[in-house]
């Protein structure tokens, strides 16, 4: 299995939250940040772990905007 990689544009000022969040979830998935002023970054998502990953991206987009590009 590979994988899964996936790129966001979030609210540059939430960056360090989200990789704070991921972080906690030892194992899940890793962000990049692909380019820090536009807000862009890049998910590497475990293989088998793409619905925990957007389960939690969908409760995050309540307080943070996340849109997949």
């Amino acid at each position: 299995m590979n994988t899964i990689i996936k790129k966001f544009q979030v609210d540059k000022t939430r960056i360090g939250f989200l990789k704070f969040i991921f972080e906690a979830h030892d194992g899940l998935a890793v962000i990049t940040t692909l380019e820090a002023g536009s807000g862009y970054v890049q998910f590497a998502i475990a293989p088998g772990c793409v619905a925990e990953v957007e389960a939690i991206l969908d409760d995050l987009k309540k307080d943070v905007s996340i849109n997949e590009v």
